[in-house]
């Protein structure tokens, strides 16, 4: 299974960095897809000689979401949002996926850990807050109500769950 980690930026610079880190070891590419910050993004994104630095002007997360899934050169497209990260644990956990000879799974739910005012919000249903974020793309899209987007699969496809 080869890989495509999409990510869309607006001035990002204090998050890219760390985002991008936590993709070198298990995407094939790395598509960021910028709404033409201002500040040092492109700048800190185009020092990796892995991603590809694409504008588009934003319409919406929705849009923009479905527009950097299509810039993807592979069909299993790993999506995350630039002050997001993977774990180590989670990373792992990919890698093991992509070593698999034949992956019948098209869909991965992913933990998430939010964060509000500074503090992680691990009580009251917030943890884990899974979303898909690992998916063939042939099988599924950005959906939902901007700017609360989810990835719509296709009705007889169900994800399953990363640790």
């Amino acid at each position: 299974m080869k890989i495509s980690a999409v990510i869309i930026t607006f001035n990002e610079e204090q998050n890219i960095e760390r985002c991008l880190d936590s993709l070198l070891s298990v995407a094939d590419e790395i598509v960021v897809v910028d709404s033409y910050s201002t500040d040092k993004t492109e700048a800190i994104c185009t020092s990796y000689e892995q991603v590809r630095f694409v504008k588009n002007e934003f319409k919406g997360h929705i849009e923009q979401k479905n527009f950097a899934m299509n810039q993807a050169k592979f069909d299993f497209v790993l999506s995350l949002d630039a002050d997001e990260c993977l774990s180590e644990k989670l990373a792992q956990e990919i890698k093991k996926l992509k070593s698999t000879a034949v992956n019948k799974i098209q869909a991965y739910e992913m933990p998430r850990l939010n964060n509000y005012c500074g503090q992680w919000i691990k009580h009251s249903g917030w943890y884990p807050d899974r979303k898909v974020r690992l998916w063939n793309r042939n099988i599924g899209k950005w959906g939902g109500q901007n700017p609360h987007d989810k990835v719509i699969l296709n009705s007889e496809i169900e994800a399953t769950k990363l640790k």
